[in-house]
């Protein structure tokens, strides 16, 4: 099975993070993965998102035209993306920052909210991390606690205050199993 994710945002959401996390829990899970980020030149504010292909075999493209899962976690990036949604696919959605239920009938929809979640637990920027965990726990993309063993594997010594945040929050946005 072959799952392209598309994580996609503001600058300064921690997009490229959760996907970043993401690859590298598909890769010590001994998969085939890519990772491929996309930003504008803004430090804070400017778009950002990136594509993750984890597959059992060879991957033959890091893009996605039609992506298994989307993670909007904006209204901006729920508008662009929202149609690229596979038919059968999945919108995981950070309903903290949208105003607007999404259109499509044909997908599955998951409507978090990220940046209370992420308030309750301590810090508004573990939202990319309660995505991620209603993600994981919709489409189950790698074996169960995959991501969190990730986390404290691949966290420079620097962040690893935050990796119990991060599970924590991982924990959190997984209760929004459909």
């Amino acid at each position: 099975m072959q799952y392209e994710i598309l994580i996609a945002g503001f600058g300064g959401q921690g997009t490229l993070y959760a996907g970043q996390v993401l690859a590298y829990g598909g890769m010590d899970e001994g998969k085939h993965v890519t990772w491929l980020p996309s930003y504008g030149p803004e430090m804070r504010g400017g778009t950002a998102n990136c594509t993750v292909v984890i597959s059992e075999d060879e991957i033959g493209s890091p893009t996605s035209l039609h992506p298994t899962a989307v993670i909007a976690m904006n209204l901006p990036s729920l508008d662009k993306y929202e149609p690229m949604v596979k038919s059968g696919g999945w919108l995981i959605v950070n309903e903290d920052l949208v105003n607007r239920v999404p259109d499509r009938k044909d997908i599955n929809i998951v409507m978090v909210p990220a940046n209370t979640i992420a308030r309750e637990i301590g810090n508004e920027r573990a939202a990319n991390m309660v995505l991620l965990g209603a993600l994981e726990a919709n489409l189950q993309i790698l074996p169960e606690g995959a991501i969190e063993r990730s986390l404290e594997a691949n966290t420079g010594e620097k962040l690893k205050k935050f990796v119990h945040l991060n599970v924590e929050a991982l924990r959190r946005g997984a209760e929004y199993k459909l």
